[in-house]
């Protein structure tokens, strides 16, 4: 499917892989207002709370060229797109005050957005609405070009099929109290309390530190936490301080939610993104700065999961990542060009051993999770291993490669399972 593209609509980037959005920031230097800015945010010790859960949360409905469309009366004209909308009396409206309406045309990958929106017995009126071409970077005012807007909300809306799928490709928006009336990229609106630089601008982009412990939390959580860690949070809005905005879905559990509500603000560093930027008006994203390139096709171990304890027969989930410290963008899809994880030196033997569980093929284990991975950002690569039926220790060697192309550097990376 396309970048963080959902279920009913698997041809629809949520923004292509290379905008901003989509964006590692796991190597951009902290900003240097950082400290300062949690401290104005609530402090250290405020809480994360997600803004979803049960009935609560933003809710999208699926369009197509089919779906009638209407024209709305807005209270702020001049900062809407006076459009055809999608939006019907079925349109789901978030109960909250805001009265948000999302649609999205699978048809042709547009969204729409609705701020106080009302069906009104069919003379529909809303606040303001915006469009957005989900297959462009463009942020210079979406179908009207002459309009500086907020940026969209739903690419930054947390889903429940993005953590069921074990991989969240994106940045998570969330709200701040006060805001300085200033925004940096990708932002596009300031709705500041004061001109204060003590204050973090709309677009300011946070990241969950490398060495916050996942010990205790669930799987589902850890997936919502890696994500954190490697697009973070982007301030979008002003409301309470640490709220991150999800969607609406009766499959969210009591647990995931609970969980959200331990990790403390004091866990996050605020990054300079300035480096990812191209132009201003665009959300295409250049690789995250702080790693070295070298020209050609190179990758460096960053972490992977933990050795296992298997039983025999037993299949488990494991993972690695590497950074992108080419020039060369890994593409997945493309021979020559697609990044997998294989045994070093082909080796087949664990094949034989029955180790394959979904493997690429006998020596070639798995591609990256995501179809674009730039320089200097981090490709993920997950895949099952199928324990031995024989009792022992065993070694996996473990190298990536861009089949048909050269095989990158070997790190002496290395998986350990012992089957008892």
């Amino acid at each position: 499917m396309a970048a963080s593209a959902m279920p009913e609509a698997p041809n629809c980037p949520i923004y292509a892989s290379n905008d901003v959005w989509h964006s590692s920031i796991q190597n951009l230097p902290v900003h240097p207002q950082s400290a300062t800015w949690i401290a104005n945010m609530g402090g250290a010790s405020r809480l994360l709370h997600p803004d979803f859960g049960g009935p609560y949360g933003y809710q999208l409905q699926i369009t197509t060229n089919a779906t009638p469309t209407t024209r709305l009366a807005f209270d702020y004209a001049d900062e809407s797109d006076d459009v055809p909308y999608p939006f019907t009396a079925t349109t789901p409206i978030e109960p909250a005050s805001d009265a948000h309406a999302f649609m999205l045309n699978r048809d042709t990958c547009v969204l729409y957005e609705l701020f106080a929106a009302s069906w009104n017995a069919g003379r529909p009126t809303a606040g303001s609405g915006a469009v957005f071409d989900l297959k462009r970077h463009d942020l210079s005012g979406g179908m009207d070009q002459r309009r500086r807007r907020r940026s969209p909300i739903w690419p930054g809306v947390l889903r429940y099929d993005e953590v069921a799928s074990g991989v969240i490709d994106h940045a998570i928006r969330f709200t701040a109290q006060r805001t300085d009336r200033s925004y940096v990229w990708p932002a596009r609106h300031q709705a500041g309390a004061a001109r204060d630089a003590s204050l973090p601008p709309m677009g300011a982009r946070f990241r969950l530190r490398s060495d916050f412990s996942f010990a205790g939390y669930s799987a589902q959580t850890r997936i919502v936490l890696t994500a954190m860690q490697r697009y973070g949070l982007i301030l979008a809005d002003n409301g309470s301080n640490f709220y991150f905005q999800g969607q609406v879905d009766s499959r969210w559990s009591d647990q995931l939610i609970s969980e959200l509500k331990r990790i403390p603000a004091g866990a996050f560093d605020a990054v300079d993104a300035s480096s990812l930027m191209i132009d201003p008006n665009s959300g295409l994203a250049r690789g995250a700065s702080g790693v070295a390139l070298e020209s050609g096709w190179h990758s460096r171990w960053l972490i992977q999961s933990d050795y296992l304890v298997m039983s025999p027969g037993q299949v488990a989930d494991f993972w690695i990542n590497f950074t992108n410290t080419g020039t060369e963008t890994w593409n997945r899809g493309i021979w020559g060009r697609q990044a997998n994880l294989g045994l070093n030196g082909d080796d087949k033997a664990p094949y034989r051993l029955g180790m394959a569980a979904d493997w690429l093929w006998d020596d070639r284990i798995a591609t990256t999770t995501v179809p674009l991975v730039a320089p200097g950002e981090v490709g993920e690569f997950r895949f099952k291993v199928r324990a031995p039926m024989t009792r022992g220790t065993y070694r996996l060697n473990l190298r990536p490669v861009i089949d048909g192309t050269v095989w990158m550097e070997d790190q002496g990376v290395f998986w350990l399972i012992v089957v008892q």
